[in-house]
């Protein structure tokens, strides 16, 4: 069993024993005067299905952030992602890597795939402001990547969560 405050998955090595603990569930809850959420509560086979715990989704033996966890956490950087934004490119990124670095601190554990289409995100809405400022219209794209190459960027101290999984990962020289 793995839980964290209210939320728990049960894991079972058959469907059998994965229908014995939901009945013991059910019961030990009813018993303690809680209720299952019905739409929450299922059992899966991870082998062929999917299902969501704690922000993450999780597939076969990988687990991604959920989408709506990306969502989120564009919705919270684009106001400080914004074109028309009067502060500096290094005032936008410094406002910007606390919240990729708690994002990533949550995340780390995802499937690698997980994090260079959030960068990205990032890069492209940093090359619009840029793109805006030099009195161009559009989004960064095309001539903008050769312009404002992604090491650009690393050299101005944006985090890189692709970077920075890549470097968990690797093993330790001790």
């Amino acid at each position: 069993m793995v839980r964290y405050a209210d939320d728990f998955v049960i894991l079972c090595r058959t469907e059998n024993d994965a229908q014995r603990a939901l009945a013991l569930v059910w019961a030990w809850v009813d018993e303690a005067g809680l209720h299952l959420h019905p739409e929450k509560t299922c059992i899966v086979n991870v082998d062929t299905e999917s299902f969501a715990f704690l922000g993450y989704q999780f597939r076969k033996h990988y687990r991604f952030p959920r989408k709506r966890s990306i969502e989120k956490l564009k919705a919270s950087l684009r106001p400080r992602l914004k074109r028309t934004s009067g502060h500096s490119l290094q005032c936008i990124i410094n406002d910007v890597n606390p919240t990729l670095r708690g994002w990533f601190e949550y995340f780390k554990h995802a499937w690698h795939t997980s994090f260079w289409r959030i960068d990205t995100w990032v890069r492209v809405r940093l090359r619009s402001i840029l793109r805006k400022r030099a009195g161009r219209r559009g989004k960064g794209r095309g001539q903008d990547n050769l312009r404002y190459r992604n090491r650009f960027f690393e050299e101005q101290g944006l985090f890189n969560l692709e970077k920075a999984h890549a470097s968990l990962r690797q093993s330790s020289r001790r």
